[in-house]
């Protein structure tokens, strides 16, 4: 005997104990699949007899059954369930997650189902309790279909039992095997002149269909239901694309019928697919004379349905209704990337099957209230959604084409005077038609309901959901899988964005933390260049780049070339056209008035460099230092480093004068005053360290930015170019506007070439004893994959000096220097690879116009990671 049952449903195998319900259920299902009462029994109690554990047992088996339906996997029930109130459970529950209800009952005799009992020794039953089973299955037989099951399979021996074999089929919506290309056309009502052009501008081509199966005995063509005495076409795209037609194919427009003929033809050729819209739904009911309300564009459909000559229409009728009838709700396809409906798809129904998934599909979900229209107001379902399919739909007219949530309507209102509009899958290009008239004056204006002109997207971004950022997440990410963000990290990186931060609209990308290079083993050294060269040479790299790190603090800074390019691509209003902010968020400057100097000229340079028209963009991402770090740091400088220099200072000098008196007086303090004369000199050398990068900035002519990265411009990520280009682009700048840009010196080292690796050296060694900071190492690809992933993308390589910031004015004495050669950077430099690869995937989503909170799940996760107990020197 063969049982057939829908892939995702919820199987309840019905019948008295020792009838070897677990015995079928091992044989026939995974063993994930088949939830146990008496292993749920065994979970709360160590025994599986326990009927005390029972109400523990069902709650935990309830709470699987709705766990695993909620993430669409098939269930079996392995318990008596010969009650009807224990089934009308699970009925209710496959109802609410628009699954099929499965019965499988176990039928057997009572002096069967004993013997078996007797031959386990842990089941010692009482006879009643087989016979009460038994007595209630039987009295159950005959209503298990009126209880709600889909499916009712009864086995009645051990014979039939023995036999069964199961076969799961595929729902009709799953259609995870079609991969495309798809072009995805909107509603069409009746507008076929618009549709024949559509198709041809998407590259479709005519040929002619035979007279249909319906209408041949009687010699009538379909096609000329219209007067037009040519053959019904069929359109197919000769590089294998099909047509995937949203519905609400009729009413309202010219030619009604042709449109569906030409549609039905695709798909019975297999050039197209199509669901039903709520308007075929209407068509239908009234085709099987169900009392319908004559009116929303039904009165000219059923004009030309009645225009057919008799012998014409009723061949007609019954052919369309048979279309009609065949139409699926929606359509899960590519392996689950897409999902197409007439009116959308939540994501909790997307490939499931119910009376309210059908409903859904072809009618939306509507608040309950009327507009001032007499509309039903349409609740607005793709503002909530967070699945990872895109929805494509209709339904709802609007002006234009445009994504939310990963949503898009295409529905815009041809029959209305708007147009015929196509989505190209997986290109997510749009294709459109003008209208030739308005067929139908629509009972509500077309219009754009955000004002402001931005789009619904930016509209919904202005109010943001705590949900979306907090807690453990799992981020996916391009570079690097997944990347984990603790729930305590993401309630810190909640606090600093939430007080703190600009506009979140700006904040498309955070910089990455830097790892430094491998310890030096080199006397005097904890940091050299010989490290980094020697890291990126044993992963095969054969150049680098060595960049001149400034002294300065990270900046982002986002220059829009006017109002326009910001409102459109970042949807803000009136808060000017660029902003520079921190590595946290902040806007970098205090002084309203300073930062409008400062942005003004940055801008002057891009738009004097002809930076727009090179990169043919309207707005750009620069990653940059700005000095001198006193602008930024002033705070910390004299709280913590002018502090230290100036407690040590006056304290070593009083100390010296002391010593040097006892010297004088012949006490043998000569090491102890040499030492302390040590002492002060290094205090000396660290307050020197910090001072070079400090200054008073009293108006923009003190200020300098070094930009090194061109991050992203309108419709690209530039982590395709090397560093040279970045470099250069970057040098351009600066010689646009050389009194506020600087350009970054730079070095390409062959790591093959021994010279040109002593170049490298000596570069930074001269470059530090002068002062410096110190150098940034990179592969000259601006993202390079290794044997384990991606290494890392900049390594620093910190002068002397410099470091005596960083790790104390005493740093450099040998006890001290052996102690931090000891240094751990495993956790650092798993830090600045995660957060690079964050980095780069919002720069990608934000390019991709991915809705904001996309874009904020990286940007968030950057944040909440600097919250790692990470060495802060390091």
């Amino acid at each position: 005997m063969k049982i057939t049952i829908p892939e995702l449903s919820l199987v309840t195998l019905i019948g008295a104990s020792g009838s070897g319900k677990s015995s079928f259920a091992k044989k026939h299902f995974q063993a994930f699949e088949v939830i146990s009462s008496d292993f749920c029994r065994g979970l709360v109690s160590n025994d599986e007899n326990s009927q005390d554990a029972s109400r523990d047992a069902f709650e935990v088996l309830h709470y699987i059954v709705h766990k695993r339906l909620a993430a669409a996997k098939l269930t079996v029930i392995d318990a008596t369930n010969v009650q009807r109130e224990d089934r009308k459970y699970y009925v209710n529950l496959a109802k609410e997650y628009h699954c099929f209800p499965v019965a499988i009952v176990l039928n057997l005799p009572e002096n069967i189902c004993h013997q078996r009992n007797q031959q386990r020794p842990d089941r010692q039953f009482a006879s009643y309790v087989v016979q009460r089973h038994v007595q209630n299955l039987k009295r159950s037989l005959r209503g298990l279909e009126k209880e709600g099951f889909r499916y009712v399979y009864v086995l009645n021996s051990i014979e039939e039992i023995e036999a069964v074999e199961i076969q799961r089929k595929p729902l009709w919506n799953n259609r995870k095997h079609e991969h495309g290309p798809f072009d995805i056309i909107g509603d069409i009502h009746g507008c076929c002149d618009e549709l024949e052009l559509l198709l041809e501008k998407l590259g479709y081509q005519k040929s002619v269909n035979s007279v249909s199966e319906a209408c041949r005995d009687s010699d009538i063509q379909l096609s000329v239901i219209n007067n037009n005495s040519s053959p019904s076409p069929i359109y197919s795209h000769p590089e294998g694309r099909k047509a995937l037609f949203l519905g609400d194919l009729v009413d309202r427009g010219p030619r009604i019928l042709d449109t569906v003929k030409l549609v039905k033809n695709m798909v019975e050729a297999g050039a197209a697919i199509c669901v039903p819209g709520n308007h075929e739904n209407k068509l239908l009911r009234k085709i099987r004379g169900k009392k319908v309300k004559i009116n929303h564009g039904l009165e000219q459909t059923v004009a030309e349905i009645e225009a057919l000559s008799p012998e014409v229409r009723e061949p007609f009728l019954k052919e369309i209704e048979q279309f009609i009838d065949s139409l699926i709700s929606h359509f899960v396809l590519d392996d689950g990337r897409l999902v197409v409906a007439h009116a959308g798809m939540r994501e909790e129904m997307q490939g499931r099957g119910s009376g309210k998934v059908r409903s859904f599909a072809l009618y939306g979900e509507s608040t309950g209230e009327i507009d001032e229209f007499g509309l039903p107001v349409r609740y607005n379902w793709a503002a909530e959604y967070r699945g990872e399919a895109m929805v494509v739909y209709g339904h709802t007219p609007v002006p234009e084409a445009e994504w939310l949530n990963n949503t898009i309507d295409i529905d815009t209102g041809c029959v209305f005077g708007g147009k015929l509009t196509a989505l190209r899958y997986p290109e997510t290009e749009l294709v459109s038609v003008d209208a030739a008239k308005v067929y139908c004056e629509p009972v509500k204006p077309l219009g754009n309901i955000t004002g402001a002109g931005i789009t619904s997207q930016q509209h919904l971004d202005d109010v943001l959901n705590i949900d979306d950022v907090l807690g453990k997440r799992i981020i996916n990410v391009r570079l690097q899988n997944k990347i984990t963000i603790r729930e305590e990290n993401s309630i810190a990186a909640l606090e600093v964005m939430s007080r703190f931060a600009a506009n979140p609209k700006w904040l498309i990308y955070l910089p990455p933390t830097m790892s430094p290079v491998e310890t030096s083993q080199l006397p005097g050294y904890l940091e050299h260049p010989k490290e980094a060269f020697a890291y990126y040479k044993n992963e095969g790299i054969t150049e680098v780049i060595c960049e001149e790190k400034h002294m300065g603090s990270r900046a982002v800074v986002i220059v829009c070339r006017d109002e326009e390019a910001v409102k459109r691509r970042f949807g803000i209003v009136n808060e000017g056209i660029d902003i520079c902010y921190t590595r946290t968020g902040r806007r970098f400057f205090n002084n309203s008035e300073l930062e409008t100097q400062f942005l003004t000229g940055v801008n002057k340079a891009i738009t004097d460099s002809d930076f727009w028209s090179r990169l043919n963009t309207d707005w750009v991402c620069l990653d940059c230092e700005l000095m001198p770090w006193s602008a930024k740091a002033q705070g910390l400088i004299r709280s913590q480093y002018a502090a230290v220099g100036a407690a040590s200072r006056p304290a070593l000098s009083n100390a010296i004068n002391l010593l040097t008196q006892a010297s004088q007086n012949c006490i043998e303090v000569n090491s102890l005053l040499s030492k302390f004369q040590e002492r002060q000199q290094m205090a000396n050398q660290y307050v020197d360290a910090y001072r070079r990068y400090c200054w008073e900035v009293n108006d923009i002519a003190d200020i300098k930015l070094a930009p090194f990265h061109i991050l992203a411009t309108e419709g690209a990520v530039h982590t395709d170019k090397n560093h040279r280009w970045h470099m250069e682009q970057a040098a351009m700048l600066e010689a646009a506007n050389p009194e506020l840009l600087m350009a970054t010196n730079y070095k390409i080292i062959d790591l093959n070439d021994p010279s040109s690796e002593a170049e490298g050296t000596h570069w930074w060694e001269e470059m530090t004893s002068k002062g410096g900071e110190g150098m940034v190492v990179k592969p000259l690809e601006f993202i390079v994959k290794g044997k384990r992933g991606i290494l890392q993308p900049a390594v620093k390589c910190r002068g002397k000096e410099y470091l005596r910031i960083i790790y104390g004015a005493e740093y450099t004495t040998e006890e001290n220097l052996e102690r931090l050669r000891k240094r751990g950077l495993s956790l650092k430099r798993s830090l600045a690879m995660r957060e690079f690869a964050l980095g780069v995937e919002a720069l990608e989503r934000f390019v991709a116009e991915a809705p904001l909170r996309r874009v904020h799940e990286c940007v968030f996760g950057v944040l909440a990671l600097e919250s790692e107990a990470v060495d802060p020197r390091l």
